[in-house]
């Protein structure tokens, strides 16, 4: 692509608005900018588009967010799905009410019926209202818990998941054959509604939605006993989170719940936050801040499109608010699932839980322990919802559980993606379950510790961006292949799973295997002592992503194991 010409069209063609125009005009002498814009079209990728809002092929704006919808269209077309529908959400970001509204007039335009949220609502009632209201798609505008100048657009196949293989490919090669604007349908919204192509959704399937999480209830008796004695401080971080946590623990009978103040508004310019995720420090100063006031149990954050859930845990021994990592939350709700299920009978036959393959491997541990099939599939909670299709399909497994490193869990079979207001649901649940023994969810992670080993986990990233930085991500990932080491440090690496090749390499025998699943450009690396490193470039940043775990006989032991590896193999990778 020329990318100067490209800039010059867009500032002159009348198919783009006057907005456009002056925001292009104001960056006329900035080359490098005019070049960021338009040296590529913003890739759809297997989780969508994301990006920076603004002006440009290579930017999140109605135009992109058009282009990208005629592509989806085509081939929901192609399907034979357009008598179907497509579901549309968004969270609070910037420009949400634009791109919906784009991606909606562009299907309506096709023929194709969109049914539309009328305010934001969480990833995960998206994922319900796919299947709830039998759509063949369902689209999502957010940009997960990126900085606020980005947003993004995310698609579901009819089954409630993200698309995985062959849509997900098929999608995109849809995409790329809209190569120009004048092959881009849209029509006017009025005259979408009066042919019954742009519908609002009702209130009926946030009911319905809410009706599913009450149901993940295991002792509904504990919450009425403890609703009083458990203390809850909750922030939706400026995003989606509000509505559908306040009225799952007002359902569920939780008295005292505080919402932080400053961040309940829902604004995509996330004014009290530099970064809303709550894997970030910076995010909970201010609900920290009431906790301590409140003398709070726990302290729950929502990212701002309401599928990952953060957590702090109140450890009475020393008075202060502890973090717990995705990882630690996930094993928290798994073992409080299959032990209470486990005694009370209600614990499915051929029960399976479903990792990721850089969370922990605590999880192993845990479904040993009862008895649960452990299944591992790649990064991204599309992956796990394929099963609980999959198992649907078969009748292999009965899904019980499913997570991620990345603060995401799903504790049912109603949604297709990671649900944070669910794992509010449960935690809070277990809260009142070990308050009512006399003991903190802190308390219950060190038995939990104790029971099974030590597990820690951390992650490292590495960031490189523009043209440049793509180019050295390649570099990064050939150089791996090309030269696997001995061992990182102290520990001797046993095999090398190459997910892009298919193969696992045992570094003793040399033995070649298949790793099961499907091409992605990931290397996991098997270490001695229980301990595993893994490196893959991220989907939707410029960012190559380092995850670790190890296992150590204490807390202490397992950190200091855990940053010794973290550093050995950074060295590796410079």
């Amino acid at each position: 692509m020329d990318y100067y010409s490209e800039y010059q069209k867009w500032c002159t063609d009348p198919y783009f608005d006057e907005d456009t125009k002056a925001e292009l005009a104001a960056i006329a002498e900035d080359r490098a900018e005019i070049e960021d814009r338009f040296y590529r079209t913003l890739e759809f990728g297997t989780a969508g588009l994301r990006g920076v809002i603004g002006a440009g092929t290579n930017r999140m704006n109605i135009y992109t967010v058009r282009q990208a919808t005629q592509g989806l269209a085509n081939y929901i077309i192609s399907q034979n799905g357009q008598e179907k529908g497509v579901a549309i959400a968004h969270d609070s970001r910037l420009m949400h009410d634009e791109f919906r509204d784009a991606a909606a007039l562009c299907l309506a335009a096709n023929g194709i019926k969109a049914y539309v949220f009328p305010s934001l609502r969480p990833v995960p009632e998206l994922s319900f209202a796919v299947r709830r209201l039998g759509c063949i798609a369902g689209i999502v505008i957010t940009a997960s818990h990126n900085p606020r100048e980005y947003n993004g657009y995310k698609v579901y196949w009819e089954d409630g998941a993200q698309i995985t293989p062959p849509h997900d490919s098929n999608i995109m090669a849809e995409v790329a054959k809209v190569t120009s604007f004048d092959m881009v349908k849209t029509m006017d919204k009025d005259e979408a509604i009066q042919k019954g192509l742009y519908v609002t959704i009702g209130s009926e399937v946030d009911e319905a939605y809410f009706e599913e999480l009450r149901r993940l209830s295991i002792h509904p008796e504990v919450i009425r006993q403890m609703a009083k004695d458990i203390r809850i401080v909750y922030t939706p971080l400026h995003g989606t989170g509000l509505m559908p946590v306040k009225r799952v623990l007002q359902d569920l009978g939780f008295e005292k719940v505080y919402i932080e103040p400053q961040q309940e508004i829902a604004d995509g310019h996330f004014p009290t936050v530099p970064y809303p995720n709550p894997e970030s420090a910076d995010a909970w100063e201010l609900a920290l801040k009431l906790a301590k006031e409140k003398d709070a149990d726990l302290v729950l954050a929502t990212d701002p499109d309401a599928d990952r859930l953060g957590v702090y845990c109140k450890d009475t021994k020393t008075g202060e608010y502890v973090s717990f990592t995705g990882n630690m939350s996930g094993m928290l709700i798994a073992e409080y699932m299959l032990s209470e299920k486990t005694k009370n009978g209600t614990l499915p036959e051929n029960p399976a839980l479903v990792e990721s393959i850089v969370t922990t491997d605590m999880a192993k541990a845990i479904a040993a322990a009862y008895q649960v099939k452990l299944i591992e599939v790649l990064t991204g909670f599309k992956y796990i919802g394929e099963q609980i299709r999959l198992f649907e399909e078969t009748g292999s497994y009965h899904y019980v559980f499913g997570l991620e490193e990345s603060y995401g869990c799903l504790p049912g079979t109603y949604a297709r993606d990671k649900d944070a207001p669910a794992a509010v649901t449960m935690l809070c649940e277990a809260a009142a379950y070990y308050k009512a023994q006399g003991k903190t969810l802190w308390d219950a992670m060190i038995d939990i510790y104790e029971k099974y080993g030590y597990y820690r986990e951390d992650v490292a990233t590495m960031t490189l961006k523009g043209i440049d930085g793509a180019a050295q991500i390649q570099t990064i990932m050939t150089r791996a292949r090309g030269s696997v080491p001995k061992a990182f440090g102290d520990y001797e690496v046993l095999a090398v799973r190459d997910y892009k090749a298919d193969t696992r390499t045992d570094c003793r025998s040399g033995e070649v295997t298949a790793t099961g699943l499907p091409s992605s450009n990931v290397l996991y690396y098997e270490l001695d002592h229980d301990a595993w490193c893994c490196v893959r470039p991220s989907g939707t940043e410029p960012k190559i992503k380092f995850y670790f775990g190890v296992k150590g006989t204490s807390m202490e032991d397992a950190e200091t194991q855990l940053q010794a590896l973290k550093r050995d193999v950074m060295k590796n990778f410079e």
